[in-house]
């Protein structure tokens, strides 16, 4: 693929000249200042790339963003952006055109515009930060949302989109066990950039800050390894931290009926710009490991409502027996114990509704008390928020809530793919 494969927008001449100027002015002050990006080498497409090479390069432009149904990648940097104080709808918009220029060409394995990381004048600082040079596009996604605080911030109407606001882009109401940190939390755009190589999501959620500088900053970010769950049938079942299988029973890529029902928004639901796109939630849940490693093996299946080896439930057969939620053993007791997390997430449980979950592990360290920072970086799509809010609920009984803690939310409108030629986010806007 070559830079003619992409031709940069007329309004821009490559990045806009705002975007330029904070790439001028900041070169890396994003990083310093919030960003948690980890320091090291990150991707893009040598211009002799191999088939498997091609293989691993997910169309920008479509009618649903990528990754949501995309096979899920192994490794996750997840950005949460608030748009800076005075900035206007022209501002926005030039925004969503800039970072959707750049995802169409970092998706392909390119730098982030035309003149990139090499190609500029070598008396100002490069557009691309140039650690991605020759190496591939690893299956990179970058998919983009939209925040309740978008469409009417403390600011009022900033924008001139409140009336477009989707109704039920609300922020989650309070769940039960919560302790969530504010600064870790909600944001008015979020990006979402996964691969199988964790240089390349880094590279991405690096780039498309540096392009923001001026009119967006960072408000908090994760990394995440280990994906929790799979979309197409050909993946193998994943472990959580817990060691136990996650995802067995998730929506795959080609059930159609399903995607349609239960993860994107239709030409029926309002607002009508939101057709073709979903409703993201992220829920930042710490693991309390060291309490579950104490635990014997025969309590932690009950928790879980599966067996820890095979993934198989409780209620008997292999990985993807359907749970019998009414078996019963010898003595009368229910085989899927009554408080697992099987059991009061199951569609049966829930007036068959489900999501579409793509989450990854997380270790960030240790705690001031010598403990893993680690948990589970819940993603899901669905069709509308309700469906995640019913599931929530439900889980307020859950024997798990004993090993977890949900320390950070937020929710985004996840707008359709972008035709080629605009920009994600264009249906808000027209």
């Amino acid at each position: 693929m070559t830079d003619r494969a992409i031709p940069e927008p007329e309004h821009r001449g490559g990045i806009s000249r705002r975007g330029m100027l904070g790439l001028v002015g900041a070169a890396g002050a994003v990083v310093g200042a919030g960003a948690g990006v980890a320091g090291g080498v990150v991707a893009a497409r040598s211009a002799s790339a191999t088939t498997a090479d091609a293989a691993s390069v997910h169309p920008f432009f479509g009618e649903h963003q990528s990754g949501i149904t995309t096979p899920v990648q192994d490794h996750l940097h997840f950005a949460s952006f608030d748009m800076m104080a005075r900035t206007t709808r022209e501002d926005l918009i030039a925004l969503l055109q800039d970072w959707s220029y750049a995802a169409s060409r970092m998706t392909q394995g390119l730098d982030v515009s035309a003149s990139g990381a090499v190609g500029g004048s070598p008396e100002a600082p490069p557009d691309d930060t140039g650690e991605a040079l020759g190496l591939p596009a690893s299956s990179l996604t970058i998919t983009f949302g939209f925040g309740p605080t978008l469409f009417d911030g403390d600011a009022g109407d900033r924008y001139g989109i409140a009336a477009r606001r989707p109704p039920e882009l609300e922020r989650l109401p309070a769940f039960l066990g919560e302790d969530l940190n504010p600064d870790a939390s909600g944001g008015d755009l979020c990006i979402q950039a996964c691969a199988d190589d964790p240089q390349v999501a880094v590279h991405a959620i690096r780039n498309l800050s540096r392009i923001a500088f001026g009119r967006a900053r960072i408000r908090w970010s994760q990394l995440g390894f280990g994906r929790t769950s799979k979309t197409t049938a050909a993946q193998a079942t994943p472990r959580n931290l817990f060691g136990f299988k996650d995802g067995t029973a998730n929506i795959l890529a080609d059930d159609a009926a399903a995607l349609d029902a239960a993860v994107w928004v239709s030409g029926a639901d309002q607002p009508s710009w939101m057709s073709g796109g979903s409703y993201l939630v992220a829920r930042k849940i710490a693991m309390l490991i060291e309490s579950w490693d104490r635990v014997r093996l025969s309590e932690q299946q009950n928790i879980v409502g599966r067996d820890k080896a095979a993934g198989a439930p409780l209620s008997g057969g292999d990985e993807f027996a359907r749970p019998d939620l009414e078996k019963t053993d010898a003595a009368g007791a229910a085989a899927i114990p009554a408080r697992s997390h099987v059991r009061l997430a199951h569609p049966d449980s829930n007036g068959g509704v489900q999501i579409l979950r793509r989450g990854y592990n997380f270790v960030d360290g240790n705690n001031d008390l010598g403990r893993l920072d680690a948990g589970l970086f819940f993603l899901s799509f669905q069709r509308s928020p309700a469906q995640f809010v019913t599931l929530q609920r439900s889980l307020s009984t859950d024997a798990m809530n004993e090993y977890i803690r949900h320390v950070g939310t937020g929710i985004w409108a996840v707008p359709p793919g972008a035709a080629q030629g605009s920009y994600v986010g264009a249906g808000l806007f027209s």
